[in-house]
């Protein structure tokens, strides 16, 4: 069952990165939400899901495509940039002036992982309206950078 203030998060986010049109499918499930990247022929999507503490929200992009992480992780190697520097300039081009960290391994469902951690200030509500449009703008930084990467770019 998906506690209120994670549902309101899920909906909300989903609502303002609807708007944008960069996503083929916007669902939210009690554990994310989930957005299918658009035009990819590969098996990926961005999720918003909330940490178990509900401390944080992490944002990233999944995919069961080992082909596909590696297309992104040869196209950094290629490029030069890191992955932090990289997303660091889709915030800031998305209002959001931050640097965040960015995780890259394959988790125990086996789906390739790149994702962010945004944590919680603590007088802060997980459901607060600064939340959600910061959550929005990672959400959308996120599919901005990926786009541009390995088996994705062009798509």
């Amino acid at each position: 069952m998906i506690c209120d203030k994670c549902q309101l998060l899920y909906e909300e986010v989903g609502d303002l990165v609807r708007e944008n049109k960069v996503f083929a499918k916007v669902r939210r499930t009690d554990e994310a939400l989930i957005c299918r990247v658009l035009g990819a022929e590969a098996d990926a999507n961005y999720r918003v899901s909330v940490g178990p503490k509900h401390d944080l929200v992490w944002v990233g992009l999944y995919t069961p495509d080992r082909w596909l992480s590696e297309s992104i992780e040869a196209d950094l190697l290629h490029r030069g940039d890191s992955l932090e520097d990289l997303l660091e300039d889709e915030l800031y081009d998305k209002g959001f002036e931050t640097r965040l960290p960015v995780d890259h391994f394959r988790d125990q469902a086996k789906q390739y992982v790149f994702r962010s951690p945004i944590v919680l200030a603590s007088a802060e509500k997980l459901d607060g309206e600064g939340m959600i449009d910061r959550v929005a703008k990672t959400l959308r930084a996120y599919e901005a950078l990926f786009r541009q990467l390995g088996d994705l770019a062009g798509k």
